[in-house]
Protein backbone atom coordinates (compact mmCIF):
# COMPACT_ATOMS: atom_id res chain seq x y z
CA UNK A 1 0.00 0.00 0.00
CA UNK A 2 2.98 2.97 0.58
CA UNK A 3 4.00 2.13 -3.08
CA UNK A 4 0.68 2.63 -3.89
CA UNK A 5 0.51 6.03 -2.05
CA UNK A 6 4.09 6.98 -2.81
CA UNK A 7 3.08 6.88 -6.61
CA UNK A 8 -0.32 8.17 -6.53
CA UNK A 9 1.38 11.34 -4.52
CA UNK A 10 4.08 11.88 -6.82
CA UNK A 11 1.90 11.86 -9.66
CA UNK A 12 -0.36 14.56 -8.06
CA UNK A 13 2.37 16.75 -7.25
CA UNK A 14 2.97 17.20 -10.44
CA UNK A 15 -0.05 17.61 -11.77
CA UNK A 16 -1.10 19.75 -9.22
CA UNK A 17 1.99 21.92 -9.86
CA UNK A 18 0.14 23.75 -12.73
CA UNK A 19 -2.96 24.90 -10.52
CA UNK A 20 -3.91 28.38 -10.87
CA UNK A 21 -2.39 29.08 -7.46
CA UNK A 22 -1.83 32.79 -6.89
CA UNK A 23 -4.31 33.82 -9.76
CA UNK A 24 -7.33 34.04 -7.37
CA UNK A 25 -8.62 37.38 -6.09
CA UNK A 26 -9.18 37.73 -1.73
CA UNK A 27 -10.67 41.28 -2.11
CA UNK A 28 -13.55 39.84 -4.06
CA UNK A 29 -13.57 36.34 -2.16
CA UNK A 30 -13.72 37.98 1.12
CA UNK A 31 -16.99 39.86 -0.54
CA UNK A 32 -18.75 36.59 -1.66
CA UNK A 33 -18.11 35.07 1.68
CA UNK A 34 -20.89 36.03 3.69
CA UNK A 35 -22.50 33.04 2.41
CA UNK A 36 -20.01 30.77 4.05
CA UNK A 37 -19.75 32.52 7.72
CA UNK A 38 -23.17 31.07 8.92
CA UNK A 39 -21.59 27.25 9.07
CA UNK A 40 -18.16 28.18 9.01
CA UNK A 41 -18.10 31.44 11.08
CA UNK A 42 -16.50 34.73 10.70
CA UNK A 43 -13.62 34.59 8.02
CA UNK A 44 -13.81 30.97 8.30
CA UNK A 45 -12.15 30.17 11.42
CA UNK A 46 -14.74 29.44 14.03
CA UNK A 47 -17.32 26.88 12.44
CA UNK A 48 -20.42 26.60 14.22
CA UNK A 49 -20.55 22.87 14.86
CA UNK A 50 -17.58 21.02 15.10
CA UNK A 51 -18.36 18.79 12.60
CA UNK A 52 -17.72 21.93 10.27
CA UNK A 53 -14.22 22.43 9.18
CA UNK A 54 -11.96 25.41 9.65
CA UNK A 55 -11.80 26.65 6.36
CA UNK A 56 -8.66 29.50 7.11
CA UNK A 57 -5.85 29.04 5.95
CA UNK A 58 -6.34 25.55 4.68
CA UNK A 59 -4.94 25.56 1.72
CA UNK A 60 -5.90 27.42 -2.00
CA UNK A 61 -5.46 24.74 -3.69
CA UNK A 62 -7.22 22.41 -2.00
CA UNK A 63 -10.35 24.71 -1.19
CA UNK A 64 -10.53 25.39 -4.65
CA UNK A 65 -10.78 21.92 -6.13
CA UNK A 66 -13.53 21.25 -2.89
CA UNK A 67 -15.37 23.86 -3.97
CA UNK A 68 -15.28 22.63 -7.60
CA UNK A 69 -16.13 19.07 -6.57
CA UNK A 70 -19.07 20.47 -4.42
CA UNK A 71 -20.58 22.62 -6.96
CA UNK A 72 -20.16 19.78 -9.63
CA UNK A 73 -22.25 17.61 -6.85
CA UNK A 74 -19.94 14.84 -6.72
CA UNK A 75 -19.04 15.76 -3.33
CA UNK A 76 -22.01 15.63 -1.67
CA UNK A 77 -22.51 17.88 1.63
CA UNK A 78 -26.02 18.14 2.45
CA UNK A 79 -25.93 21.92 4.18
CA UNK A 80 -24.01 23.35 0.80
CA UNK A 81 -26.98 21.78 -1.74
CA UNK A 82 -27.22 24.93 -3.82
CA UNK A 83 -25.00 27.16 -2.59
CA UNK A 84 -22.50 27.68 -5.34
CA UNK A 85 -24.94 27.35 -8.03
CA UNK A 86 -24.63 30.45 -9.23
CA UNK A 87 -20.53 30.52 -8.56
CA UNK A 88 -18.17 30.89 -11.36
CA UNK A 89 -15.01 29.29 -11.58
CA UNK A 90 -13.32 32.60 -10.71
CA UNK A 91 -15.68 33.02 -8.00
CA UNK A 92 -14.71 29.49 -6.28
CA UNK A 93 -10.91 30.46 -6.87
CA UNK A 94 -11.45 34.16 -5.25
CA UNK A 95 -13.12 32.31 -1.89
CA UNK A 96 -10.02 29.53 -1.89
CA UNK A 97 -7.66 32.45 -1.72
CA UNK A 98 -9.50 34.72 0.46
CA UNK A 99 -9.83 31.84 2.83
CA UNK A 100 -6.23 30.55 2.54
CA UNK A 101 -5.01 33.91 3.74
CA UNK A 102 -7.23 34.26 7.17
CA UNK A 103 -5.29 33.03 10.12
CA UNK A 104 -6.05 29.60 11.86
CA UNK A 105 -7.24 29.09 15.68
CA UNK A 106 -5.02 26.36 17.45
CA UNK A 107 -7.00 24.07 19.49
CA UNK A 108 -5.53 22.12 22.34
CA UNK A 109 -5.44 18.24 22.12
CA UNK A 110 -6.17 15.70 24.79
CA UNK A 111 -3.70 15.38 26.90
CA UNK A 112 -4.37 11.29 27.09
CA UNK A 113 -3.94 11.37 23.55
CA UNK A 114 -1.31 13.15 22.45
CA UNK A 115 1.90 10.31 22.59
CA UNK A 116 -0.77 7.99 20.44
CA UNK A 117 -1.36 10.81 18.45
CA UNK A 118 1.87 11.92 17.78
CA UNK A 119 2.76 8.45 17.11
CA UNK A 120 0.68 8.14 14.48
CA UNK A 121 1.12 11.61 12.95
CA UNK A 122 4.82 11.36 12.79
CA UNK A 123 5.68 7.63 12.47
CA UNK A 124 2.59 5.71 11.09
CA UNK A 125 1.50 2.25 11.86
CA UNK A 126 4.09 0.20 10.33
CA UNK A 127 1.91 -3.41 11.42
CA UNK A 128 -1.56 -1.56 9.30
CA UNK A 129 0.69 -0.20 6.73
CA UNK A 130 -0.67 3.11 7.64
CA UNK A 131 2.12 5.90 6.85
CA UNK A 132 2.76 8.71 8.39
CA UNK A 133 0.63 12.08 8.09
CA UNK A 134 3.19 14.43 8.24
CA UNK A 135 4.69 12.71 4.96
CA UNK A 136 2.03 14.59 3.31
CA UNK A 137 0.52 17.08 5.75
CA UNK A 138 3.86 18.80 6.76
CA UNK A 139 5.66 17.99 10.23
CA UNK A 140 4.02 20.84 11.78
CA UNK A 141 0.65 20.09 10.20
CA UNK A 142 0.64 23.01 8.12
CA UNK A 143 -0.01 21.29 4.66
CA UNK A 144 1.49 21.25 1.28
CA UNK A 145 0.24 23.88 -1.25
CA UNK A 146 1.80 22.69 -4.08
CA UNK A 147 0.52 18.99 -3.92
CA UNK A 148 -2.88 19.94 -2.77
CA UNK A 149 -2.89 18.74 0.15
CA UNK A 150 -4.78 20.83 3.60
CA UNK A 151 -3.51 22.21 6.51
CA UNK A 152 -4.51 20.13 10.00
CA UNK A 153 -2.96 21.73 12.30
CA UNK A 154 -5.78 23.52 14.28
CA UNK A 155 -8.52 21.59 13.14
CA UNK A 156 -11.21 20.54 15.32
CA UNK A 157 -11.32 17.25 15.75
CA UNK A 158 -14.41 15.95 15.47
CA UNK A 159 -14.40 17.05 11.66
CA UNK A 160 -11.16 15.28 11.01
CA UNK A 161 -12.68 12.37 12.39
CA UNK A 162 -16.13 12.68 10.43
CA UNK A 163 -13.64 13.17 7.38
CA UNK A 164 -11.64 9.60 8.28
CA UNK A 165 -14.85 7.52 8.75
CA UNK A 166 -16.15 9.04 5.37
CA UNK A 167 -12.83 7.96 3.38
CA UNK A 168 -12.95 4.06 5.23
CA UNK A 169 -16.75 4.07 4.45
CA UNK A 170 -16.09 5.21 0.59
CA UNK A 171 -18.36 7.68 1.16
CA UNK A 172 -16.03 10.65 0.38
CA UNK A 173 -14.44 9.34 -2.75
CA UNK A 174 -14.16 12.03 -5.10
CA UNK A 175 -10.88 13.12 -7.23
CA UNK A 176 -7.75 11.17 -7.24
CA UNK A 177 -6.61 12.32 -3.94
CA UNK A 178 -9.00 11.10 -2.15
CA UNK A 179 -7.72 7.75 -3.07
CA UNK A 180 -4.86 8.20 -0.71
CA UNK A 181 -7.18 9.06 2.66
CA UNK A 182 -9.26 5.81 1.68
CA UNK A 183 -6.65 3.77 1.77
CA UNK A 184 -5.11 5.37 4.83
CA UNK A 185 -8.16 5.38 6.67
CA UNK A 186 -9.12 1.36 5.95
CA UNK A 187 -6.09 0.83 8.29
CA UNK A 188 -7.41 2.74 10.95
CA UNK A 189 -8.98 1.69 14.07
CA UNK A 190 -11.76 4.34 15.25
CA UNK A 191 -9.56 4.59 18.35
CA UNK A 192 -6.78 5.82 16.56
CA UNK A 193 -8.65 8.34 14.43
CA UNK A 194 -9.43 9.68 17.31
CA UNK A 195 -6.33 9.84 19.05
CA UNK A 196 -4.60 11.54 15.73
CA UNK A 197 -7.53 14.18 14.95
CA UNK A 198 -6.81 14.67 18.53
CA UNK A 199 -2.91 15.59 18.10
CA UNK A 200 -3.68 17.55 14.80
CA UNK A 201 -5.84 20.11 16.64
CA UNK A 202 -3.46 21.18 18.84
CA UNK A 203 -0.21 20.88 16.37
CA UNK A 204 1.35 23.59 15.28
Amino acid sequence: MKKRITGIVLGLGMALATAAHGAGDPKAGQSNAAVCAGCHGQNGAQPVQPVYPKLAGLGETYLYKQLQHIKAGERQIPEMTGLLANFSDQDLLDLATYFDQQQTPIGKANPDLVKKGEQLYRGGNLASGVPACAGCHNPQGLGNEPGGFPRLSGQHPDYVVKQLKAYRAGDRSTGSMSQIMMDVASGLTEEEMEAVASYVSGLH
